[in-house]
């Protein structure tokens, strides 16, 4: 055989292996590519964009309502601690009371007085609120029962307020029928106002996160009952003088603004309302960041003016200053630039060391500072909008901020003095010096070494 005839042969076998080759692995091949079509036609497609930003806003109602829900804790502690040692369990019932309180009556009627139907209104329409049933997915941008839920802790944190004001010296049961009312009624109308498309909304006011939409408005039913109610027995003397009346725990005092502090970041955060974009994640950073810079601001402003006035620093005043700063914050927490929100919350901050003290010239008995706090730092936030947001008008920003004070301040009143009037609302002089736990509640925080 020549060399050439050889390679002809090799090369015949070559070719005869190859396509043997080819005839096996021609259907393997094929088969494999049925196989991964028939796995891709059974794999679950992957969500689309509105699909996906629809789980990711109710992710944000839920986490920042729970966030919001844990500063009943944060109020719980901070009154337990402005409180004596013998009104600490009553200051927790009437916590844990009221948002159990809230959470009924804003199902019952508040969420749908405040949000269904309002159209440019006063207020919606008042019936218990539903959400689809177990496995219907929900129409829209979010959750249904996200919303209520987000919704219903600002009812709760709005009670909240009142409580601490009004501190060791109201009964308990005339004080959970003025929450119920605020609750279900009073505050639900006025948040229909602007949050629900109301008529203030209509007219361009603006409050991002309720510096007077919640605080504010806490704030007023707790200064018309103060006045109602009256003072603490021996905290005004007859000549005029103050008589200071400690609480029984600056660390639970402390623990209890650091809870809040925390929990304002769901509160003004989840505010943006939509985490589907990123547009929005960006703003809810920078509302954190605000957030948390104006809270800064409230601190030391209180700190160096309290130093200044008085020679030493007073750490209620530097609790309270934070909580000032985060107030005045809320209504606007987006808008500002840092340098800004640590200025508003400086203010906030500024307002609460010279309001304490206006406010005992006028024998009022704020327990806890809850009205220089939220009442009198959620006016200053509101009005402060414009200076950041060029949307809205110092003229619309004081309408919204009279036509709601006037509206919460009246009906609280006469709320108040009707309570006053029937089933009473204030201790009896044994009661208080007794201590509310005894007298009401009938289990002592501090039974070992409770003091007046």
């Amino acid at each position: 055989m020549t060399p050439q005839m050889s390679h002809k042969s090799t090369l015949r076998l070559g070719l005869m292996a190859a396509g043997a080759l080819a005839a096996f692995a021609v259907p393997a091949f094929a088969q494999e590519a049925t196989e991964a079509a028939t796995e891709a036609a059974a794999a679950p497609e992957f969500a689309s964009a509105a699909e996906t930003a629809f789980i990711f806003n109710t992710l944000l109602f839920l986490m920042g309502g729970f966030l919001v829900m844990w500063m009943a804790a944060g109020f719980a502690m901070l009154e337990a601690g402005l409180v004596r040692s013998k009104n600490v369990s009553m200051q927790c019932l009437k916590n844990i009371a009221l948002y159990s309180i809230a959470g009924l009556m804003f199902w019952v009627i508040g969420y749908s007085l405040m949000y269904t139907n309002v159209n440019g209104g006063y207020f919606g329409t008042p019936m218990p609120y539903s959400w689809p049933d177990a496995g219907a997915a929900n129409e829209g941008d979010y959750s249904v029962a996200s919303d209520w839920f987000f919704q219903m802790v600002f009812c709760a944190t709005t009670a909240s307020i009142v409580s601490g004001t009004l501190a060791e010296r109201i009964k308990l049961w005339p004080f959970l029928i003025f929450t119920a009312i605020l609750t279900g009624i009073l505050y639900p109308i006025t948040g229909s106002w602007q949050w629900g498309a109301g008529w203030l909304s209509e007219a361009g006011f603006s409050d991002f996160a309720g510096s007077t939409l919640v605080h504010s408005v806490g704030g007023w039913a707790a200064l018309a009952g103060a006045i109602i109610l009256g003072a603490r027995r021996g905290k005004y003397g007859a000549d005029g003088k103050v008589h200071p009346i400690p609480g029984s725990s600056m660390a639970l005092a402390t623990l209890g603004t650091f809870i809040l502090w925390l929990g304002w970041f769901g509160f003004n955060g989840a505010s943006q309302l939509a985490l589907g974009s990123n547009g929005d994640a960006s703003d809810i950073s920078r509302i954190f960041a605000n957030t948390n810079l104006a809270a800064c601001g409230g601190v030391i402003a209180a700190m160096i003016l309290t130093q200044i006035l008085y020679k030493k620093v007073d750490v209620t005043m530097a609790l309270n200053g934070a909580l000032a700063g985060l107030v005045s914050i809320t209504a606007e927490p987006l808008m500002p630039s840092p340098f800004t929100a640590i200025i508003i919350g400086a203010i906030g901050g500024v307002i609460v060391v010279f309001a304490v003290p206006m406010l005992d010239k006028f024998k009022i008995d704020d327990v806890v500072g809850a009205i220089p706090v939220h009442l009198l730092a959620g006016i200053w936030g509101t009005l402060i909008v414009p200076f950041s947001n060029p949307d809205t008008s110092y003229g619309t920003q004081i309408l919204g901020i009279v036509s709601i004070g006037v509206f919460t301040f009246v009906l609280s009143g006469v709320i108040w003095f009707i309570l006053k009037s029937t089933v009473g609302i204030r201790a009896s002089e044994e009661q208080e010096m007794m201590g509310m736990d005894m007298a009401e509640v009938g289990v002592e925080a501090y039974p070992e070494f409770t003091k007046a």
